[in-house]
């Protein structure tokens, strides 16, 4: 839905509130009219139900309204001598309508001054886990995101197990685009494995009225522009595994916040020529220098010397990720991430024989390689040149160009696009240029022959940008072998991590003692 259509449908709920309420409204000594004053009506209503004003601020919110629409609801109910469960269970299960018939047909009085705490434990309790859930969804929605790192694309700067507060203010916090979502999941919810949102997946049905429960995008100004080489949190343009090889013109199957989250580097930004020699990243002609925590890997073919050869303890000694078992009669061994540091130690042992590196060469195309078109014969190792857009910059269009930038006219930027002969057609107008509306970026994981990254499903939006990885606050290696040394670590920087632990820790112990001592304080002088 456009912005015009969410204002409409905020118009007929303010109309249907006032006419729902407006008896109350005088029952509780306000103007009838105040019921139907958008925003304005809701500061009154605050001020009936005895709960502060601010809370109108979290019925606007997306997702937080979902938990609080009931909430305000229950507590009208309440304001108006309405307590029972029958009466609480009405005011929910009516999504609100119930104030129709405390309205119009119900005789009820105003409680003036009513007491607002629960009278019993088990309210308490669901009031306190409520508004834990608010409080928490704020958070996570707008300001820091945990996370999980699951596979090893950026392996020696982010290791599988590490668990992440991902920032959402430094790019700007992007407000949800699914309207109608459960707090605090992603696209399923734990336990009971069922969607956690309700929005429809096909574009072909896009009439359907789950569509309609998306909020156009918006962004929250953020304060940092994403740097080169930077470690970003999107969401993967190409959602699953099963659509990823499809043929450019694919469907997609999620809303844009509900892709699944993943974690790569940003090796190139908007208006950059980006391009791979031999594996390695190029940007404007000069060889990308990552920062000096990042180690690329590559995948190498290994001959040992004897059959006294294990491969998964040479890669514990070696620091080196992903070994494979035998793959020929040979007795070859296939190492899927070995950096350049390790390859030097790992080189020397005395029962290695042979390691040659498993590259492709130039000129031959790679299986699933973005953009998937036959004009294009790059791979995994050999890529480009390809310009990165940038916001407002305009390109020639034609068909030889076209492949690499089809997907983000139509699928990104919502154009049509048809070709009739020689020539293109985008929204039925004949195109020889295209301007863009957003930033894109190359994301790229530094474990270059095992990782799922934009050589396969090409640019990023920036309407797909998540936040940035800040702090690594735990990290596993395996259920019962937690990486100590890790614990409370930044993630950028230079440099060796440095782990903050003791003085989190210390901090802890100063803070509880202060409120130990505030507690005997006033309990003293009471």
């Amino acid at each position: 839905m456009t912005w015009t259509e969410w204002l409409i449908v905020g118009f007929i709920i303010q109309i249907i509130h006032g006419l729902g309420t407006w008896k109350l409204y005088i029952k509780a000594g306000r103007k009838a009219w105040e019921a139907f004053v958008p925003i304005y009506n809701g500061v009154i209503l605050m001020k009936i139900i005895s709960r502060p004003w601010w809370w109108i601020i979290l019925m606007f919110l997306p997702i937080i309204n979902l938990i609080m629409f009931p909430v305000v609801w229950v507590e009208t109910a309440r304001s108006f001598g309405k307590n029972t469960v029958i009466d609480t269970a009405l005011a929910v299960l009516t999504l609100g309508f119930y104030n129709f018939y405390l309205n119009y047909v119900a005789d009820v009085s105003y409680v003036e001054n009513r007491e607002r705490n629960p009278k019993s434990s088990s309210g308490e309790w669901v009031s306190s886990i409520l508004f834990a859930v608010v409080a928490a969804t704020l958070v996570h929605t707008y300001f820091m995101q945990p996370y999980v790192i699951p596979t090893s694309s950026l392996e020696k700067s982010l290791l599988v197990g590490d668990f992440l507060f991902v920032s959402k203010f430094h790019y700007g916090a992007r407000a949800p685009m699914t309207a109608v979502a459960a707090p605090m999941v992603h696209d399923t919810i734990p336990i009971a494995k069922v969607k956690s949102y309700i929005a429809e997946d096909r574009r072909e049905k896009a009439k359907s009225w789950k569509n309609k429960l998306q909020f156009p995008y918006f962004r929250l100004p953020g304060f940092q522009d994403i740097e080169r080489n930077e470690i970003v949190v999107f969401n993967q343009p190409a959602d699953t595994m099963y659509h990823m090889y499809k043929p450019a013109d694919r469907y997609y199957y999620k809303p844009i916040d509900k892709k699944t989250n993943l974690v790569k580097r940003c090796v190139a930004l908007p208006g950059d020529s980006l391009e791979l020699r031999d594996g390695y990243v190029y940007i404007n002609g000069e060889k990308n220098v990552l920062p000096d925590r990042a180690q690329l890997q590559f995948s190498y073919y290994v001959q040992p010397k004897s059959v006294q050869f294990n491969p998964r303890v040479m890669a514990d000694r070696y620091d080196i990720t992903d070994p494979f078992g035998i793959i020929n009669q040979q007795n070859t061994y296939k190492f899927v991430a070995i950096s350049d540091a390790a390859l030097n130690k790992f080189k020397d042992h005395p029962n290695v024989g042979s390691i040659t590196p498993i590259k492709q060469d130039k000129g031959v195309r790679g299986q699933g390689i973005f953009p998937n078109h036959p004009d294009y014969n790059w791979n995994n190792d050999w890529f480009g040149p390809l310009y990165i857009p940038e916001a407002g910059k305009t390109i020639a269009l034609n068909l030889e160009v076209l492949p690499l930038y089809r997907r983000i006219i139509t699928e990104y930027e919502g154009n049509t696009l048809s070709i009739k002969g020689n020539q293109i057609f985008i929204n039925d107008q004949l195109a020889s240029n295209y301007t863009f509306k957003q930033d894109y970026y190359w994301m790229m994981g530094d474990n270059r022959h095992n990782s799922l990254d934009a050589r396969v499903w090409g640019f990023v939006p920036f309407d797909h940008v998540v936040g940035k990885p800040v702090f690594i606050w735990m990290s596993w290696n395996g259920i019962k072998n937690p990486r100590m040394a890790r614990f409370f670590t930044t993630v950028h920087g230079s440099g060796k991590p440095v782990s903050y632990l003791i003085p989190f820790l210390a901090l802890i112990l100063v803070w509880y003692g202060i409120s130990k001592w505030r507690k005997r304080k006033k309990a003293a002088s009471s």
